[in-house]
């Protein structure tokens, strides 16, 4: 029989809460949204695989929905997002390709490490993300918009020229990211 002085103790060991795991929270991503950023992620991962592993982790975890059942509150392709950064002010965002990117315009590529954190989030739900230069930040998402569609009331407007035909029947934009 072992005496109690010759057992080892066990000591548990805290993590800080800073570094404590956080569960990411759920996400939903619309049907075509999900077969487009899949496509995408495997157009970018020869020359880009952070991004595109990145992206498919999202995408693997989502919950995919019927185009049509997807809450106007849920961050998508073409959404504008208010959201407060753990490092300021809130900031407001356009969820875009990358053949579309501006960052002077406020538009955010799906393959920069925020434009994939924003991804399938609505208002109230947070998640941490980690920046290019290896910084953990946590994002709040405040506010989500969705761009007019075709036959709403700010579509109503002057005839579009025929050349916008084309961009709405052409594959996702898949050119270098510029933002």
């Amino acid at each position: 029989m072992l005496e109690a002085a010759a057992q080892p103790k066990l000591r548990v060991l805290e993590m800080p809460n800073d570094m404590k795991a956080r569960r990411k929270p759920n996400i939903r991503i619309s049907h075509s949204d999900h077969a487009r950023l899949s496509a995408l992620a495997s157009t970018v991962a020869a020359r880009n695989p952070e991004a595109s592993d990145e992206l498919f982790a999202e995408l693997e975890r989502a919950r995919i929905v019927a185009d049509g059942s997807i809450s106007a509150g849920t961050v998508q392709m073409g959404s504008t997002v208010t959201f407060k950064p753990d490092t300021g002010e809130p900031k407001t965002v356009t969820l875009v390709f990358p053949g579309d990117a501006d960052i002077s315009e406020g538009k955010v590529s799906i393959l920069t490490p925020i434009g994939t954190a924003l991804i399938g989030l609505s208002p109230g739900q947070s998640i941490m993300w980690t920046a290019r230069d290896g910084r953990r930040h946590e994002l709040s998402v405040l506010a989500v918009n969705q761009p007019a569609r075709e036959g709403d009331a700010a579509d109503q407007r002057a005839p579009a020229p025929s050349s916008t035909v084309a961009a709405h029947v052409a594959p996702a934009n898949l050119g270098p990211a510029r933002g």
